[in-house]
């Protein structure tokens, strides 16, 4: 498999007596770890499943007369809301750029994600009620029918989930599919627990407990995507990369006298960003200290920079040097 990078490059050059500039605009393009066309076909199946589990689920609360039943229809037809916008989401960041949209469509990746995020906590918010409801009116429920209608649930939610499971770490949006999936799967284990217990004990009260336990759980385990997709909303500094490590690093590129003006932030959940002033000792290494800076920026994950060049002078002071200003 062979790369291509292709770079566009604008050097400005300024005669000026104390110092000169070169402004560098790149663009690469690579590769990324995540397999487009395996996902897209993921996110097909998964649709098609969860829809399919969504129109069984209903009829079967609706046959039964399960209140719980179709309310759970409902969250797991916001799931399929939930991978729709997703899917929809990697397929609209690969329309090219335009004159209106320089960098594309790909930050519609990343506000998804912060939707998903929201929907997740949306859903926790509805368990929560269901779960207290539950607890406070002690309603008859057919224990054995409704154990054997989740544990269907389980089954496609569990496989659904493992479809995103080697590429959750790579993308916030998978990651948000992969976690939507797991914790609908987690959901219909404790309702399979809980009609087992009731078909055998006639505690009613097990249901509500159970889903009060499940909804903590999926606090827990949503909180990191939710705070990383308000993170990338906001342009801030993608996880896993460290402003201050990042600025070091290119400190210590030789012909690099010092780095100022530092700023990182997410063009898509799988693309990264940096502007940055960066003063050089000698100019006449400026090709070969380009070369060098970008290969170490693309072994930290972030394929897109614009370097503007500086003479060491007294505009690259060590206070000024940092990731602040």
């Amino acid at each position: 498999m062979h790369n291509h990078n292709h770079s566009e490059e604008e050097i400005h050059n300024h005669a000026e007596e104390h110092h000169h500039h070169t402004h560098n605009h790149s663009h690469h393009h690579h590769n990324h770890a995540v397999d487009a066309d395996s996902l897209n076909k993921a996110f097909v199946l998964g649709i098609i499943l969860n829809s399919l589990f969504v129109v069984c689920e209903f009829a079967a609360g609706f046959v039964f007369n399960s209140v719980g039943l179709m309310s759970d229809a409902g969250h797991n037809l916001s799931d399929v809301a939930s991978l729709i916008l997703a899917m929809m989401a990697f397929r609209i960041a690969k329309i090219p750029h335009n004159d209106r949209f320089t960098y594309g469509y790909k930050k519609i990746t990343v506000h998804v994600s912060l939707i998903n995020a929201v929907i997740l906590i949306v859903a926790v918010a509805f368990i929560v009620y269901e779960s207290v409801h539950k607890l406070l009116t002690m309603e008859h429920v057919e224990g054995g029918m409704i154990s054997i209608t989740a544990a269907i649930g389980v089954v496609i939610n569990a496989l659904t989930a493992w479809l995103f499971l080697k590429d959750k770490e790579k993308d916030l949006n998978v990651k948000g599919a992969y976690l939507h999936m797991a914790a609908d799967a987690l959901v219909s284990l404790g309702v399979v627990v809980s009609g087992i217990v009731i078909m055998y004990t006639g505690w009613y009260f097990i249901d509500g407990i159970i889903g009060l336990a499940v909804a903590c759980i999926i606090v827990w385990s949503t909180f990191e995507l939710l705070n990383e997709s308000v993170r990338l909303s906001l342009d801030g500094v993608p996880h896993g990369i460290s402003c201050h490590d990042i600025t070091d690093g290119l400190k210590q590129t030789e012909n690099v006298a010092g780095v100022h003006h530092v700023h990182i932030w997410a063009l898509s959940t799988t693309e990264n960003a940096l502007t940055a002033h960066v003063c050089l000792d000698d100019f006449s290494l400026l090709e070969q200290t380009k070369h060098d800076i970008k290969q170490y920026l693309k072994s930290h994950n972030i394929t897109h920079s614009t370097l503007e060049f500086e003479h060491c002078g007294i505009e690259c002071s060590d206070s000024d040097c940092d990731c602040k200003d």
